[in-house]
C-alpha cells in the first residue's frame, strides 16, 4: 500500500505517518512545507525507515503536487496539511485561506488528474481522505452532540477556511466522481503536540514555574481525543469507510479547559513536585474573540460501521502525555526557545486549539 500524507510532519500528521509505517507497514510519502508547526523531529521514530520518504513542498504548488502523484503513484491520499491554530487565524487569516482553501483545491485537482488516468482496480480502490475538524460545526450549548448531519456554522477564520475545504472535497466527489471521504475530529492531544497549544503549553509552563493562562473563566468545553486513537481511526476510514461519507471522530472525553489544566497540575504535583501546588500558577486572562463555548462529537457512526473506539480515556491519555513531555526535552526545547511561554500568535494567553 502506498499512501501520500500531506502535513505529515505536523502533530496529527506525524502520528498518522508513524502509524502507517510502524503498525501497518505501508509505504508513505510525507509531503510537508515545514512551516512553524511542521517538525521533522516528530518523524524521528521512522528516520531511515525504507518504507518512508519525505518531500518538502507546498500543497499550493500544483506542479510539485502533480509530480508527487505521478512519481509516487499513491493508492490513498490522506490530506492533513493545514494552518490549524485559531489564535493565529485571528491575527493572520490570509495564510489560512491560502493553505486551507487554495492548497486543498490545488491538491484536489492534482489528485483528480492522477485518478482519472488510472484504470480498473487501481481506479476503483483509490481513496482521498480529507481530514477536518469539529470546529466547522460552530458552538454547542450545554446539551447535544455534533453529528455528521450537523449544519456548518464556523466561528473563526480557521474554522471557516476548514469548512470551505470540506465543501470543496465533497464537491469534487459529487461533480467528478472522485472517491472522497471526509472526517471531522475533536481536539487532539498527545506526544509531539506543538508547544503553543493548551495542553503542552500548560505542561511546560508548569515545569518552568511560569503562569498557566486560561481564557475567561475556563468554562469552555472540548472533547479530547488522544492523537494515536485518531491515527488509527483515519487508517480505518481510508481502508473501509464508504466513499462520499463523513465520519466524526471523538474521544467521548468532554472536559472544561480549567479541568484540563487542573488535571495537569495534579499530575505535575506527583511527577515534578514544587514547594507550592502547581494549581497556584493558573492565571485567568481576557477571552479571545468568537470563542466557542462547547464542542462534543457523537462518534456512533465510526464506532458502529468501522468498529473503532478510543482506547485512551482522558485520565490515561493525559498522564501519558505529561510523562512524554517530561521525558522528551530534546524534542520541545528548540520549539520552546522560539516562544515566551505563551501562544506564538497572541502572546497574552493560551488557546485550546
Amino acid at each position: 500500500m502506498r499512501v501520500l500524507v500531506t502535513g505529515g510532519a505536523g502533530f496529527i500528521g506525524s502520528a498518522v505517518v508513524r502509524h502507517l509505517v510502524l503498525v501497518r507497514n505501508y509505504n508513505v510519502l510525507t509531503v510537508d512545507k515545514l512551516t512553524y508547526a511542521g517538525n521533522l523531529a516528530s518523524l524521528a521514530p521512522i528516520d531511515g525507515n525504507p518504507l518512508h520518504r519525505f518531500l518538502r513542498a507546498d500543497i499550493c504548488d500544483r506542479a510539485m503536487m502533480q509530480e508527487a502523484f505521478d512519481s509516487f503513484k499513491p493508492e490513498w491520499v490522506m490530506h492533513l496539511a493545514a494552518e490549524s491554530h485559531v489564535d493565529r487565524s485571528i491575527t493572520g487569516a490570509r495564510d489560512f485561506v491560502e493553505t486551507n482553501v487554495i492548497g486543498s483545491f490545488t491538491l484536489l485537482e492534482a489528485a483528480r488528474h492522477y485518478w482519472q488516468d488510472l484504470a480498473g482496480k487501481a481506479k476503483a480502490d483509490f481513496r482521498f481522505l480529507h481530514v477536518s475538524t469539529d470546529e466547522v460545526y460552530g458552538s454547542l450549548g450545554e446539551d447535544g452532540l455534533f453529528t455528521e448531519e450537523t449544519p456548518y456554522d464556523p466561528s473563526s477564520p480557521y474554522s471557516a477556511s476548514k469548512a470551505a475545504s470540506d465543501h470543496l472535497a465533497k464537491a469534487w466527489g459529487r461533480t467528478y466522481g472522485m472517491p472522497v471521504i471526509v472526517s471531522n475530529c475533536s481536539n487532539n492531544y498527545g506526544p509531539y503536540h506543538f508547544p503553543e497549544k493548551l495542553i503542552p503549553l500548560s505542561v511546560l509552563n508548569a515545569l518552568e514555574g511560569k503562569s498557566l493562562p486560561i481564557y475567561g473563566s475556563g468554562a469552555n468545553i472540548r472533547d479530547w481525543l488522544f492523537v494515536e486513537d485518531h491515527a488509527r481511526a483515519l487508517g480505518l476510514i481510508a481502508e473501509r469507510g464508504r466513499v462520499g461519507e463523513t465520519y466524526n471522530i471523538g474521544g467521548r472525553n468532554e472536559r472544561r479547559n480549567i479541568e484540563v489544566v487542573r488535571k495537569i497540575c495534579s499530575i505535575m504535583d506527583n511527577m515534578r513536585p514544587r514547594k507550592a501546588p502547581h494549581v497556584r500558577l493558573i492565571a485567568y486572562v481576557a477571552d479571545r474573540p468568537g470563542h466557542d463555548a462547547r464542542y462534543a462529537i457523537d462518534a456512533t457512526k465510526i464506532e458502529t460501521e468501522l468498529g473503532w473506539k478510543a482506547e485512551e480515556n482522558f485520565d490515561t491519555g493525559i498522564e501519558k502525555t505529561v510523562k512524554w513531555y517530561l521525558e522528551n526535552e530534546w524534542w520541545w526545547t528548540p520549539l520552546r526557545q522560539e516562544s515566551s511561554g505563551g501562544r506564538l500568535g497572541l502572546l497574552n494567553g493560551s488557546g485550546d486549539n
